[in-house]
């Protein structure tokens, strides 16, 4: 055999009990598993390890990453051997010369991608999106990748300057338009279609995305192109689950119904809790488990942990992005030169001066602005689920300071580089009580980690390693999920969501993905501030301590964290069968 792995604790993905045994390898699949003679190329030693698949993680941004990073982090070193980007109806293909520009800002807008690195790294061999397919199938990479289509850029294509002016409606031709093209994309390998209706998501300039009102029959009319096709999946974002408007939410559910029932395929979206309606995700769980019961294949993505802001003088968000002489500062400074600046008396007495007035922020801006009982300091190993008496108001507290000073000095630690987090979805009661409801629900797929983008203030692609490391072990309240089934949710069960048969399972005639992990060692440090994106941009990236291999095809990419440089993965076109 090529590789064998003697004596590990096998948890196969499919939910049932781990056992211990080898696994082997040939020809980049799984040939034996159980008590594996014989001989290899290579011999991995699982004993006291776990043995997993590879995760799959099917919510990811890498649409861009994909032009000049082969490791594609921090996915990648978080156990994740098969991925789809494309999400949220955002991404760089179908793609016409003259729009590029204004791709590159919805960008950097929705998904925080520096422009710059866009700019500088993005290579446009493509204009269709089959030709961005092709664009990624002459690269190598150290994971699988899989692509949606993004509603808009398809929208942009063919719509022009209206398709990114979301009171802008397509024509009968237009519609049509876009379902020929979405079919040619799922023709020539797209994993679905993708769209975004939060008005969170909005261009660098600050526009809504074009697709946010889009109507039911311009959804409808594309989406026709799945059923058409006999493949693919839809993915969306809706506000329904942060409203307290029941109208409005009830309007978003019943186009999801409107749009898994005419294609008869697969449909997820996005839900989180948010402490505007912390309690309407229970009442979208019961919508979904109604549309299971009519027939309909509809799941809810959901996170292991809160969805938090990191905030730093030296990442993209801090509680002064109100302050004129901080934004002002920040535009033209970096690094020392930044943190030089802002810790002289006058500079931060006038900072200070201007952030005691700043008023009706409410929301998330709220929150990041003076939402100190929310701010927690990053420590290593990562707490993510910090309580209140940890806060820096409560630390300002106890040692009597004035709560603005002291969090301004505590931004100013560690030469500016001092972490804070700010969990502003998914713990609205100050505990994962909630979370472990939405991931135990019965329909429920794990998602959203957004890996590759957010760069500035926003590090969840570390998903994977927050659901097997605190979850087998329990939350501080005590809810503890079985290991089997968390490896499930993140290996088989993505896998066959998005149609990928043929991984997700340690079984005979699979893809060899897999993962050896320390259990015990299994954590998150914080993450770090690294300047490694093309034209020298900077992006968080958070390291994983347990894994002690991870594998890609039978070949090793992972060693204690650490890339061995192996680019075994490729573009994956569509459904996959073992």
């Amino acid at each position: 055999m090529d590789l064998i792995i003697k004596g590990g604790e096998i948890v196969d993905g499919t939910g049932a009990p781990k056992f211990r045994g080898d696994v082997g390898v040939k020809d980049g699949k799984i040939v034996a598993v159980g008590k594996v003679e014989g001989t290899a190329k290579c011999t991995v030693d699982a004993e006291g390890a776990v043995v997993t698949p590879g995760f799959v993680d099917i919510h990811t941004h890498y649409d861009g990453q994909v032009s000049w990073d082969a490791m594609l982090a921090p996915s990648s070193i978080n156990g994740v051997t098969s991925t789809a980007m494309g999400n949220c109806g955002v991404g760089f293909a179908p793609a016409r010369a003259d729009k590029h520009d204004f791709l590159i800002r919805l960008l950097e807008g929705v998904e925080d991608i520096p422009g710059t690195a866009l700019h500088e790294g993005l290579t446009w061999d493509w204009e269709s999106f089959p030709d961005y397919l092709d664009a990624i199938s002459r690269r190598a990479y150290a994971i699988d990748i899989g692509a949606h289509v993004p509603h808009a850029p398809l929208r942009t294509y063919v719509m022009g300057d209206r398709g990114g002016d979301h009171t802008a409606t397509p024509t009968a031709d237009e519609i049509e338009r876009m379902r020929q093209l979405t079919y040619e994309a799922l023709q020539a390998g797209a994993l679905g279609f993708s769209t975004t209706r939060t008005m969170f998501h909005r261009t660098k300039d600050g526009q809504n995305v074009g697709t946010l009102t889009a109507s039911e029959d311009e959804l409808l009319g594309i989406t026709r192109a799945l059923d058409q096709a006999g493949r693919g999946v839809i993915q969306l974002i809706s506000d329904a689950y942060l409203t307290n408007d029941d109208e409005f939410a009830a309007r978003e559910l019943s186009l999801i119904r409107s749009l898994a029932a005419q294609t008869g395929r697969k449909l997820s979206f996005t839900v989180q809790q948010n402490d505007d309606a912390p309690d309407r995700w229970r009442q979208i769980f019961q919508e979904i488990v109604g549309m299971r019961a009519a027939g309909l294949d509809v799941s809810a993505q959901v996170a292991p942990r809160p969805i938090g802001a990191i905030l730093s003088f030296s990442t993209s968000m801090t509680p002064y992005i109100a302050c004129p002489t901080y934004i002002k500062l920040s535009a033209t400074l970096r690094g020392e030169s930044l943190v030089a600046e802002l810790n002289k008396p006058e500079v931060k007495a006038q900072i200070l001066s201007e952030h005691a007035r700043v008023v009706n922020l409410t929301g998330n801006a709220g929150a990041i602005t003076k939402g100190y009982m929310r701010m927690f300091r990053m420590n290593d190993p990562v707490d993510y689920e910090p309580s209140a008496e940890s806060s820096l108001q409560a630390e300002a507290d106890r040692l009597g300071r004035n709560v603005d000073d002291y969090v301004y000095d505590t931004f100013l630690e560690d030469d500016g580089q001092r972490l804070i987090y700010l969990p502003f979805n998914n713990y609205s009661y100050g505990n994962l009580d909630d979370v472990y409801g939405m991931m135990t629900g019965p329909h429920a797929l794990y998602g959203i980690s957004d890996g590759g983008a957010h760069c500035g203030f926003i590090c969840d692609a570390s998903f994977p390693t927050t659901t097997i490391g605190l979850w087998s072990k329990g939350s501080k309240s005590g809810y503890q999920i079985p290991l089997e089934a968390l490896v499930h949710g993140y290996t088989q069960r993505n896998a066959r969501h998005v149609g990928w048969h043929d991984r997700g399972a340690i079984k005979v005639g699979q893809l060899a993905d897999l993962n050896v992990i320390d259990l015990g060692k299994l954590s998150l440090s914080p993450p770090e501030i690294v300047r490694d994106l093309p034209a020298g941009g900077t992006r968080l990236l958070q390291t994983a301590k347990g894994y002690r291999q991870t594998i890609k095809s039978g070949v090793v990419t992972f060693e204690d964290g650490k890339w061995t440089g192996e680019t075994p993965g490729k573009l994956v076109r569509g459904e996959q069968f073992a």
